[in-house]
């Protein structure tokens, strides 16, 4: 997938992959996408009500060890 910007926050548990993420899409602008590399395991829960509450549109795979979250910006 295509993404204008990527964030790792490998190691880092709730709720530090939202909020890192949170401050890259402020910065963003809208229909750009945001790749998040995320191990948090609860960081699907967290990614999928974040999504919910925002209107941004979220995909996600699965690679190793890693969760793979792209944000499209609505």
């Amino acid at each position: 997938m295509n993404y204008d910007r990527e964030i790792d926050t490998s190691g880092t548990f709730c709720p530090i992959p939202i909020l890192r993420a949170k401050k890259e899409l402020a910065s963003m602008e809208s229909k750009q996408i945001l790749k998040v590399i995320a191990t948090d395991p609860g960081s699907i829960k967290d990614f999928e009500a974040y999504c919910r509450q925002t209107g941004d549109t979220l995909a996600i795979t699965k690679e190793l060890e890693s969760h793979i979250f792209y944000i499209h910006k609505s």
